[in-house]
């Protein structure tokens, strides 16, 4: 389907999404979070694409939600056309999804590439939640996944004092997978994508939500759930062929199934 605010195209098994407001510094009004939803959800579905890749350009990711959409909004009106839900879509997503970041991704812009898997970012890059400047705080997700992230400390201060972190310190700090010269961030995220949609596509998603099992839920339901996932890929034509390659040394060919 045709998108207005989004580019999406496939590379080789990636599905790359582009955010497309540069004269607003990709701004996350509803229009284009729900594009960018609806596209995930089709790569989603689609066997062509083992994983996704979300970015924008080199001087922005996203520089926050469209203050102007909800400048004038009660909190009644908030609620009702659940500004923050769409971001919650992207936690349905099964196959992994890459951030390729650089330049500024600010309030929603970094919410968003906290929700996705891993982060490739330019060494321009830089993550805050501005939110307090404006009077409220990060509402999809910003205070829980953020904590997790980088830890209590510099969470409270990225929230509560309006902290930016560079790219190098979000790498320090265990936010980012990679760290690249802005020239080539994006191609690194697209190549660490290709590697990954490589994999079996059934032991992907399964581990995909078991590291995201591990985040929401406890040891023990964790250790529980694993385990039977673990079990579960034994019905697979995958692990057949994957085990079966290993014992014949050559390189598996997997199917899906």
């Amino acid at each position: 389907m045709p998108y207005e605010l989004i580019l999406s195209e496939i590379r080789g098994r990636v599905g790359l999404l582009t955010l497309n407001r540069p004269q607003a510094m990709n701004a996350l009004n509803n229009q284009l979070m729900h594009e960018l939803m609806d596209a995930l959800e089709a790569y989603d579905k689609e066997d062509a694409v083992g994983a996704m890749v979300i970015t924008g350009n080199e001087k922005a990711f996203a520089a926050g939600a469209d203050i102007k959409e909800m400048a004038e909004q009660s909190a009644r009106q908030m609620m009702d056309r659940d500004h923050v839900g769409v971001f919650g879509r992207i936690r349905t997503i099964q196959k992994p999804v890459i951030a390729a970041v650089s330049g500024w991704a600010l309030g929603g812009g970094c919410e968003i590439a906290l929700s996705c898997d891993m982060i490739v970012a330019s060494e321009s890059a830089r993550f805050g939640q501005p939110e307090i400047t404006i009077g409220v705080i990060p509402g999809a997700g910003g205070t829980q996944r953020l904590t997790r992230a980088v830890g209590k400390a510099i969470a409270m201060e990225m929230i509560l004092n309006n902290r930016t972190l560079s790219a190098q310190e979000a790498y320090q700090f265990g936010m980012v997978n990679r760290l690249v010269p802005v020239q080539g961030y994006l191609e690194a995220a697209l190549t660490l994508a290709e590697e990954i949609a490589a994999r079996a596509p059934l032991a992907l998603r399964a581990g995909k939500k078991m590291i995201n099992q591990a985040f929401e839920g406890t040891l023990s339901e964790g250790l529980t759930a694993e385990k039977q996932e673990f079990y579960n890929l034994f019905t697979t034509e995958d692990q057949k062929e994957g085990m079966q390659a290993f014992v014949e040394k050559r390189k598996p060919e997997w199917k899906g199934i």
